[in-house]
């Protein structure tokens, strides 16, 4: 099979990644269309790219510093010209450029040819044209995974088309289209981090997109799936943008009789994308997934691996548990070089969005993520649970009797062994996975109390002993269940 060369698919995926951000940064639906086209019949390996889309107007600096433009002109697949055709909304005309790439001033690179007025028109748009020497086919598959794995991001406002003509064969057109929302419909005010979290179900829902569409043996819907997501800003400061972390964290149980169960790795894959552009995972991400206190979270970490895409291996994650997680980095302008998410100093950034999502998902989804100590303590209640039933059943005095069912919600004619024994269980087990949430929820109430410490007038000295406790960090949460070790 051929293979399209790295210089070559990388500038295509800068260009495509530059349309994609100029139609999220506007607040209309977009369409990003990107044409593929063979040339002639006598050189089937010329190709003629079009990457156009209908978002805000083109700031040409993000042209100027293109990646991958040097290693294809030396390998002479591309004459290093690029025309840019672009106009914004509040524009009067059409503006049309000419980039030449083999020029290394950066004053003689541009050329501005003549412009054509919009006559009243009210629109904004850009189109980057260029033409190459490579495999159509092979490129139009680099840019068929770059629209999956940028689709993970599920941007509402987005439609995505890819278009493959060949003029060697007459006749011939095949076009496939990828909308950002095509499995549920998401309104276009939908916040970054919710399309992230429906991008991740989608793509699990697919078993990593190796579907043409959801496996119902599977995953019959998706409320079958639990997740988390955490976002945490940087401060903007010395007129800085500021970045933006956000993380979207999926754990789904796979049935073992599932023909796809087979398929489906037990490792943790980690996919990464720094201002919505699909990337390998940076260090200070590395460094944030092996930083986490995953015993906190009942697993083991045993290795992160770091090829072919990044995965988390586990000492101690049941095989038919899978979990998958979504990495993103981006500036809160618009636009800009994507620099800042790679430096070590963004690893606390990184490690504090995925605690937040970690906690998420351990709040909203009972009996997740649980610590060693609750899976400890947990593994006690059928015995506990059984020991009081039988305390309760054996009793000779009914009120007693009966003001304990009523006590644990039953009545006394659903007093059988069982049903009792597994109502207290049910119970004991509630408090551990609610205690084993009880540091997070404690930090929360801390910094409510510290708002508005007029509340609480009456629990003075308990909030005083409360935050000498947090301070240093101390967490009595297991003294209810001393008498259980």
């Amino acid at each position: 099979m051929m293979q399209v060369s790295t210089s070559v698919a990388e500038l295509c995926v800068n260009l495509i990644s530059s349309a994609f951000q100029r139609c999220r940064a506007s607040e209309d639906v977009c369409r990003l269309s990107v044409v593929l086209k063979s040339s002639l019949p006598s050189d089937p390996s010329a190709v003629r790219i079009s990457i156009s889309d209908t978002g805000i107007g083109s700031s040409l600096e993000e042209f100027q510093s293109l990646k991958g433009t040097s290693e294809a002109l030396d390998a002479e697949q591309w004459d290093g010209l690029l025309r840019v055709t672009t106009t914004s909304a509040s524009d009067n005309e059409v503006y049309f450029y000419l980039l030449n790439f083999r020029e290394t001033s950066s004053s003689r690179r541009l050329t501005r040819l003549p412009s054509k007025p919009k006559n009243g028109a009210k629109f904004s748009g850009t189109e980057a044209y260029l033409s190459i020497s490579d495999s159509i086919d092979v490129l139009a598959e680099v840019v068929k995974h770059f629209f999956q794995k940028i689709l993970i991001l599920k941007i509402p406002n987005v439609a995505v088309e890819l278009v493959i003509e060949r003029e060697d064969v007459p006749g011939s057109r095949r076009q496939n289209v990828f909308l950002a929302n095509e499995s549920n419909t998401m309104p276009c005010f939908t916040s970054n981090v919710e399309g992230l979290k429906s991008g991740l179900e989608d793509y699990v829902l697919k078993h990593g997109h190796r579907l043409t569409q959801n496996c119902d043996s599977c995953f019959p819907t998706r409320e079958y799936l639990k997740v988390g997501s955490g976002v945490v800003s940087s401060l903007e400061s010395h007129g800085s943008s500021g970045l933006i972390m956000e993380v979207a964290i999926t754990i789904s149980e796979l049935d073992p009789t599932c023909p796809c169960f087979s398929q489906c790795s037990s490792k943790t894959e980690v996919l990464s994308f720094e201002d919505f552009n699909p990337c390998s995972i940076s260090k200070s991400f590395l460094n944030a997934l092996s930083s986490i206190d995953w015993k906190s979270y009942g697993m083991t970490l045993r290795n992160v691996v770091d090829q072919g895409g990044c995965f988390l291996e586990w000492d101690n994650l049941p095989s038919q548990n899978h979990m998958t997680m979504v990495l993103h980095c981006y500036h809160k302008q618009a636009i800009v070089p994507s620099t800042r998410c790679k430096t070590q100093s963004n690893c606390n950034l990184v490690k504090r969005a995925l605690k937040i999502a970690l906690d998420d998902l351990k709040e909203n989804c009972a009996g997740v993520l649980l610590s060693a100590h609750a899976l400890k303590i947990r593994s006690y209640a059928p015995d506990l649970a059984r020991s009081i039933a039988g305390l309760i059943l054996s009793s000779n005095d009914s009120d007693f009797k009966e003001e304990c069912l009523s006590l644990i919600g039953l009545q006394c004619k659903e007093s059988e062994g069982e049903i009792v024994k597994d109502c207290i269980q049910e119970k004991i087990v509630s408090v551990i996975d609610m205690n084993d949430r009880k540091p997070q929820r404690r930090k929360e109430m801390a910094a409510a109390v510290a708002v508005a410490p007029s509340l609480f007038e009456d629990d003075r000295c308990w909030t005083s002993n409360f935050r000498d406790k947090e301070y240093q960090g101390e967490d009595d949460s297991e003294d209810l269940f001393d008498f259980l070790d």
